[in-house]
């Protein structure tokens, strides 16, 4: 019997890459989970299902439950502590480290990549902050990123197969490590989403309060738009900033539970995404309910919405393009079904997820084996040439 050994980055909160390792873990429930750092609430360790997790070092350094991030230059190191020699297959959920993982050539390891380690390479300028361009911190903090994108790279070498969250992903992952990766996009839970019949005159959105994310975009236009009315519905480190720049039509909720995201969606006239994601969930979620999404041309979001059909995409990111393309759809959008929206939704869904997922894991292990001699080929051809070009397969 096969031994299966996955790897995530950390366990911090249930997230969208959490989503994606909870699908992975309902597929192989026979495999050991390894994590650099495991501070999961106990509220929100139900999907792993009471697996026992093994963490590394980072879990024990002074005030790594609030900080652990701060460890970053450690995680390298981390990761590369973890004993997978004994495993058949490895798989990795990675958006920092994971994919750095030690492994043999016996061992097939597949990384499922969220993102490349965006902070090191294409959003540095980004997450260093301005206090951090400058100076002996900025030095160092430069410094530190150089070493993170030397690692990174070289790590991805011992990555087998890629899998990508979407064809931007993968894109990313050519440029960067000239990789070519298989696309199987994120689960989304649309069975937990109903189609809302009834409409009122307000749009919503719904988001961690991070500066990627662009909510201050969303609130700058509505802002301008003093008729129009905006929800926004989401906790985070930029809220309380947030919430001082809203005007009157414009409403922060904080954190809801599911329930109230459930209702707001359902009852908006329009979902906002101003963020260019590497997937996106959120206007997923919006679709299953019917509801048109109004996004930003890039990233996940020109892959999940369907412009003139499923909502309107707008071409930069700023508050003028934000309100030109509300405009339109006040008055297009009426001509968009909700049906047709909830169906586009439909293809992400969760047994979706594992069905593709699965199926690309058993293709790469079963050519893996042959091609390292394990195993005979299922088929050959009078020729002796094996079956389907096994090297190609993984």
């Amino acid at each position: 019997m096969r031994k299966i050994a996955i790897v995530h980055d950390w366990l911090s909160g249930y997230f969208g890459s959490e989503r994606v390792l909870e699908q992975i873990l309902q597929i192989y429930p026979e495999a050991d989970l390894f994590c650099v750092v495991d501070f999961l609430a106990p509220d929100e360790r139900a999907f792993l299902n009471n697996r026992p997790v093994t963490t590394s070092f980072i879990q024990r350094l002074p005030l790594a439950r609030r900080y652990f991030r701060n460890y970053l230059a450690l995680m390298p190191l981390a990761v590369e502590q973890f004993d997978l020699s004994s495993y058949d297959l490895v798989i990795s959920s990675s958006h920092a480290v994971a994919k750095g993982v030690l492994t043999h050539f016996g061992q097939l390891h597949i990384s499922y990549v969220h993102t490349p380690m965006r902070y090191a390479w294409d959003l540095q300028e980004h997450y260093l902050g301005k206090g951090q361009r400058k100076g002996v911190k900025g030095v160092l903090s430069r410094a530190l990123l150089h070493y993170m994108r030397m690692w990174d790279l070289r790590t991805a070498n011992g990555v087998d197969t890629f899998v990508a969250n979407s064809g931007v992903v993968a894109r990313r992952l050519w440029k960067i490590y000239r990789r070519e990766a298989e696309v199987v996009s994120p689960p989304v839970d649309v069975a937990s989403f109903v189609v809302g019949r009834e409409r009122e005159p307000f749009y919503v959105t719904v988001s961690r309060a991070v500066r990627y994310k662009r909510i201050d975009l969303i609130v700058e236009a509505f802002s301008r738009m003093p008729d129009r009315h905006l929800v926004v519905i989401g906790g985070g480190a930029e809220l309380s900033k947030l919430s001082s720049k809203a005007t009157s039509n414009v409403t922060m909720l904080g954190h809801q539970p599911f329930e109230a995201v459930l209702a707001h969606m359902q009852r908006a006239r329009a979902f906002i995404f101003a963020a260019e994601e590497d997937f996106g969930i959120a206007p997923v979620e919006a679709q299953a309910c019917g509801t048109p999404v109004i996004a930003f041309d890039g990233g996940g979001a020109t892959e999940t919405v369907i412009d003139g059909e499923t909502g309107m995409y707008f071409a930069e990111q700023t508050a003028e393009s934000l309100i030109q393309a509300i405009n339109k759809f006040e008055y297009t959008g009426h001509r968009l079904d909700p049906d047709r929206i909830r169906r586009n939704a439909e293809r992400f869904s969760v047994e979706r997820f594992r069905y593709e997922f699965a199926d690309l894991v058993e293709r790469k292990y079963a050519a893996f084996r042959v091609l390292s001699g394990f195993e005979e080929p299922a088929e050959r051809n009078r020729g002796g040439e094996l079956g389907k070009n096994v090297e190609q397969n993984i």
